[in-house]
């Protein structure tokens, strides 16, 4: 499905508007890696949008400038102007904020799986399915760390196996958070930080929670 640009956050569209620019002005200047660094992280930031238009589900704002955000900072922030080498916090700062949102995602869809049913599964089991989620996320990512390093020659992972065990241990640390915001949800304790993604994205998306919303009316 096309994207619709009319929904898109300012700030969306000045992100998009700066990596075509960069790209651009890259491939000029004849800096081919910078050029496909720009535009990798503009084709991943249009991913969320098209796949939750391919599903019909309807994004809160602050998830899709959240993940454009992440991948700015990471793929784009990181290697092309080497954040990594400058900053030391840089990649644990990435990892744990990313985790925590693969932690609060893997919720909803494990959620979204017993049609919102509060009732249909222990909380401490889906709570342990969306750390499962949240830690897979974390090794497909460092998976795609090696493949970047082995194909086009970058150094995502930087010193190696150190970098990725330090990586998949803040994982856990972040994913733990997520899930555990979304065990918090399910106990009737609906408010805090964490909480906020969480009622947003089922607000916007009802017709996948009947159960849990009809439940909670009586």
């Amino acid at each position: 499905m096309p994207l619709n640009l009319k929904n898109q956050s300012p700030l969306m569209l000045t992100l998009w508007g700066l990596l075509l620019a960069v790209s651009l002005i890259a491939l000029l200047l004849g800096r081919y890696s910078t050029a496909f660094v720009a535009l990798a992280t503009f084709g991943l930031s249009l991913a969320p949008d098209l796949l939750a238009s391919r599903f019909k589900i309807a994004l809160p704002v602050p998830f899709v400038v959240a993940i454009t955000m992440f991948l700015f900072a990471t793929v784009f922030l990181g290697e092309a102007f080497d954040f990594y080498e400058r900053f030391w916090w840089w990649d644990i700062a990435l990892h744990a904020s990313s985790a925590v949102g693969f932690g609060l995602t893997g919720f909803l869809f494990a959620f979204m799986l017993f049609e919102g049913d509060r009732f249909a599964a222990p909380h401490w089991a889906l709570a342990l399915i969306a750390f499962s989620i949240a830690m897979t996320t974390g090794a497909l990512w460092e998976v795609f760390e090696f493949g970047m390093d082995s194909v086009f020659g970058l150094n995502m992972q930087k010193t190696g196996l150190d970098d990725t065990m330090g990586d998949l241990i803040v994982d856990a640390i972040g994913g733990a958070l997520g899930s555990l915001a979304g065990y918090l949800y399910l106990a009737g304790s609906d408010r805090g930080l964490l909480a906020q993604p969480i009622r947003q994205f089922i607000a916007l998306n009802h017709r996948l929670y009947l159960k849990s919303r009809d439940k909670l009316r009586k």
